[in-house]
This record gives structure tokens, sequence and C-alpha cells, in this order.
């Protein structure tokens, strides 16, 4: 069996020492180098030849620290690396899949072939924006489900007259499968924007009256619509909400938009480290689930078998 190195690029160096010492292995030894323009230069300080080197980094903010795996894997590349895995626990300009209006890029696909471009051999993530972004790349990803660690803390509450709810129709989906998992019933809430991160009108659909209403949903940026989705539900009879989000990117306003909410809390993950304390924002640590993911694919076993 190969030798697996695991390393962390600058935004994830706290879940890649989770994972590493979930893994059972501490993290290899990585230098940044930067320039006096901020040219960025990394190096591996141990050898990498003929090992199984995992890169961990989550893409946020998405342009330099997407450039700085990119350089991270040519150099594993150069250095003789068996094989060079991506674990990107969050996935930058995911959220532009499609073209949703004339003249505009669809940058999801652009960074697919920009990580193919520099030999990246297969490439671990967790809930992307929109499932159907692993048909933009031709090697394997392996697309963990959040919910196999976020799913056990909402059972533990042991919430009567449970229900999950969208904040959006392109939710659906995702928010049905989380609810499948209790067997329980979904609401939606439709939403118009007049612009990016600002919502125009939003109404309910489906009963909430007397529940205790969960949303689900794959990122939380300002927070803008999950807060005003936890108004309205209230506001129509629900006895309390609460959030799951898999990925906290709270810009802006989301942490003080969060405490002025009527949310009980936010359950979210480490896929993006928290740049201020929240007493409503619990995070719960896709660690294991990755370095388990890690091993599985060391030892060419099942990935679906952590989550499906």
């Amino acid at each position: 069996m190969k030798q697996v190195k695991i390393f962390a690029g600058s935004a994830s160096g706290a879940l890649a020492e989770s994972i590493a010492a979930a893994y059972g292995t501490t993290l290899g030894d990585l230098t940044l180098q930067r320039f006096a323009d901020n040219e960025m230069g990394p190096s591996f300080d141990e050898s990498v030849r003929g090992c199984e080197v995992f890169l961990v980094q989550s893409t946020f903010p998405p342009a330099e620290h997407l450039m700085e795996l990119m350089l991270m894997v040519d150099a594993a590349k150069r250095a003789s690396a068996h094989k060079v895995v991506i674990v990107m626990p969050y996935m930058g300009y995911a959220r532009q899949d499609r073209k949703d209006k004339p003249r505009v890029s669809i940058g999801a696909k652009v960074v697919a072939n920009i990580i193919q471009s520099v030999g990246t051999d297969r490439l671990m993530t967790c809930d992307l924006h929109a499932g159907q972004i692993q048909g933009f790349f031709d090697i394997p990803v392996d697309h963990l489900d959040g919910a196999t660690v976020l799913a056990p803390y909402i059972r533990s509450l042991n919430l009567e007259n449970l229900i999950f709810a969208s904040p959006d129709v392109g939710g659906v989906v995702r928010t049905r499968a989380f609810a499948k998992k209790f067997g329980a019933e979904i609401v939606v809430c439709d939403k118009m924007r007049v612009r990016a991160n600002e919502i125009a009108s939003m109404q309910v659909i489906g009963d909430v009256k007397g529940m205790n209403v969960v949303f689900v949903d794959d990122m939380i940026d300002t927070a803008g619509t999950i807060c005003k989705a936890a108004e309205l539900v209230m506001e129509r009879g629900a006895l309390s909400v609460r959030a799951v989000v898999t990925h906290p990117l709270l810009s802006g306003p989301a942490h003080d938009r969060i405490r002025a909410s009527c949310l009980t809390e936010l359950i979210t993950t480490d896929t993006i480290p928290q740049r201020q304390e929240n007493e409503k924002v619990r995070v719960i640590s896709l660690a294991p689930l990755f370095a388990q993911a890690i091993r599985n694919v060391v030892t060419h076993e099942s990935i679906s078998s952590l989550f499906v």
C-alpha cells in the first residue's frame, strides 16, 4: 500500500489537522512562500515521491485559495507523487453552475477545467451547490453528504411535530432527502430576488402552524434568506425554527442578522472556519467523515457506504 500524506492549504489548517488526527497521522510539512506582491509559491518540506497525497483546502475566498491549491497540486506532481487527491470541503464558484441569464460564465465548469488541467487525480468534496456539477469533471469525484453528521444532532433534540423547510424552490430535492431520514414532511419558501443577496418577496408553501421547523440548505452567505424565512414561518404559527447548513460563508452582516433573528440556532460544519463567535451558531466537525472517506479511497472501499 502506498504511503499516505495529508497536507493543509492556508484556508483549512484547523480542519486538515482534525482530519489527519482522525485518520491517525499528522499533517505533512508545507511552506507557502509569499513575494512582496502577494504571489504565492508552495513547497513541500518532505518527500512525497510515490505517495498518495491528499491536499485539504476549501476555496473560500475562492480566487486566492484556488490558485494556492493548484500550485500545491503542481508541486506534488512535479515531486513525483503517485496520486494527488484534492480534498475540497467547500468548492467556491459552485453557485455558477449554469447560464441563468445571457452572456455570463459557468464558473463551476471553469473551476473543474482548472482542477483537471494541473493533473489532479481525484476530487473529494461535500454538498456541492448542485449535484450535477460532478458531471463537469472527467476525474473521479467523491461527493460526501453533510447530513451524515448534521442529522444525528437534529435527532438528538427529540423535537416533536418536526417539519423540514427549503428556503427556496431550488433546494427542494436537498430538503426532501434530509426529511426522508426522519420520515417527515417538507414545506417550501418561494422567494423572488431583485439582485444577488437581496430578496424582494417571499411566501411559505405549506402549513407550519404548531410545528418545529428546520430549514435545510447547502450554504449560508449573508443570512438574509434564512432570517427572513425564519421570521415568516414564525408569523405563520411555528413553535420554533432552526437552520441546518453545511457551508457557513457568513459574509458581511450575516452574524448580526443571525443574532437578531428568531432562529433558535444555526447548525453548521467546519468546512469554512468561523471568523467570530456567535452563541446561536453550533459547529459540528466533518473531520471524521473526511478521514474515513480518505481511508476508503486508499483501501479501495466504498465511499457511498459512509452516507447511503
